[in-house]
Order: structure tokens, then sequence, then C-alpha cells
């Protein structure tokens, strides 16, 4: 078998294998779809079999591609191993960073890594966001280096860094006849409440402190979506649970209020999260201790 396949086509087709889709690759990748096509193929004809089926739309690896994608995984542990030596050689002057962090995560992570993309211009910084399945999804597949999230997978060998506190509150219209006072939490069984989708961190959060206190919740709507629900909260719709840091510095400006409601709010820290056997490149060691100490003010 001939030996010239490129980082290249490597890359490309772990890019379409993750994303299932050839257009979506060349979109991400930034080329045409018959360019990816033509690594693709290249890079079959070197292997001798089809690194993809087509199922009815759908794209799926093939026994030789998911052996090709295994592959692929242990090279970028390995390349990031070597960039960790190398970035720790050359000092904090170069390297990539990537990072995944959960939607929530959104409303202050981009300000902290600001902080660390000026401080340390030359490094590439790669950020996803996206919903704590996808997040999970990309853990899986070893797709970054770190992640942002308030409720780390029990079932993956990670290692789990709580570094700032994530309040969640009953949050209302404002104007609601409970605001002002202090509520025992039977007061909320007749409230119709806007929560999360199930799966995500605040809404396992909020049905682990439901069952513990054996309280249960009339749930109206599940929503996907923090500014969503923010809206329906503040027009009259129901109640919801949020995390203090998707509302704006005073509850009021999005046209809410946080009840005063006993046994909340709930605390469930924000963690950086890493798989365990990850070589953590010198640039996410630096933005972990950035991270820690930017954070270690609001924990004081």
């Amino acid at each position: 078998m001939k030996r010239h396949i490129t980082p290249r086509q490597l890359e490309t087709f772990a890019t379409v294998a993750r994303l299932g889709s050839f257009s979506r690759a060349a979109e991400t990748l930034h080329l045409t779809q018959p360019a990816v096509s033509i690594q693709i193929r290249q890079l079959a004809d070197t292997l001798g079999l089809p690194l993809f089926e087509q199922i009815g739309r759908d794209i799926r690896l093939t026994a030789a591609g998911e052996e090709l994608l295994a592959t692929v995984r242990v090279l970028d542990h390995e390349w990031n191993r070597l960039d960790a030596a190398i970035g720790a050689l050359k000092g904090l002057h170069s390297g990539r960073l990537r990072v995944a962090l959960v939607n929530t995560a959104q409303y202050f992570l981009p300000r902290m890594l600001g902080a660390f993309c000026r401080r340390y211009p030359e490094i590439d910084v790669r950020l996803e966001i996206t919903n704590r399945a996808g997040v999970v999804d990309r853990m899986r597949k070893n797709e970054d280096d770190l992640y942002i999230m308030s409720y780390p997978p029990q079932d993956i060998d990670v290692v789990v860094r709580p570094f700032l506190d994530n309040p969640l509150h009953v949050v209302a219209p404002l104007g609601h006849r409970l605001a002002g006072r202090r509520i025992d939490a039977a007061a909320l069984a007749d409230e119709p409440f806007l929560l999360r989708e199930a799966g995500s961190g605040s809404r396992a959060a909020v049905d682990r402190h439901l069952q513990a206190s054996g309280q249960t919740l009339k749930v109206r709507l599940t929503v996907a979506s923090n500014e969503a629900i923010r809206d329906l909260v503040a027009s009259g719709v129901g109640l919801s649970i949020l995390s203090r840091h998707a509302l704006a510095a005073d509850p009021a400006d999005n046209g809410l209020c946080l009840l005063d409601v006993a046994g909340f709010p709930i605390q469930q820290p924000w963690s950086i999260v890493h798989l365990k056997g990850k070589v953590l490149s010198l640039p996410a060691s630096a933005f972990i201790g950035e991270l820690l100490q930017a954070a270690a003010p609001a924990a004081a």
C-alpha cells in the first residue's frame, strides 16, 4: 500500500465523519464539496477500501472508516503530546487551544477567553458552543482540549475542576404576586413552569433537587433556549429556574425578578473538564490557570 496519506486528508475525513455530511464538512473546512469528495476518494483509494456508505440521505462509516477514525484519534492524541512538549520548549508563544462549552456558559466564558487571547495573541484558539449533548459527544470523540459545563458526564473517565459558582434561581415576571417576600417551595405547586430540555445541565440539577426534596412542578413548556425562556417568563407565560449567568446584572432589564424561595438558589458549579488521559498542551494548562485565577475574586 502506498503511504502518501496527508494530514489534510485525515482532517477532512475526520470532519466528514463528525458532521455526517460532505457539504457541512466543506463549509466547516472552507473548501468546495468536490474538493472534499476528492480528498475522501483519494484516501479510500490509498487504503483500498471505501470509508463511507450511503444509506438513504445519510452517510455512515464503513468498517474501514471506523478503523481509520480510531487511528486518527490516536494520532491526534500523540500530536497533542508533541504539541505540549514543543510548546514547553518554546514557551507560551504558540500552539492551539480548543474549548467546547455548553450554551449557558457563553454568557461569561468568552470574556475570560478574550482576556487570554489578548495576553497570548499568537495562540490559535477555537471555541465551540453547543448544548450539553453536543459537548459530551465532542468529549467522547476527543475533539477538544477542555470542556466547560456544570454537569459533567458520569460514564466518561474525566478530570473535573469546579471553578465558578452557578446559582440557579426561580425567576418570575416583574410584578409577580410572589415577588418581594420569602416563600416556601410549596407555594410554587400551582405555578406553570418553563424548563430547559431534559439532558441539559441546569435541568439535571433541577430534577435532582426536586427528587431530593420530594417536590414536583407543573411543567408547561420545555424549551431549549435560555433566551426564549427569559422572554416567555417576562411575557407572563410561567415561571422558570435559570442560571444567574443567563440573566442581566439587573434581572429587571430582562423584565424579570428573582423569587426568594426556600431551598433556592440551587448551587451547581461550573467546571473545567477534560479527559483523564488527555495530554494537556501548554496553552490548555495556562488557560485552566487563567480561569481559576479569574474566578477566584468571585468566590472570595
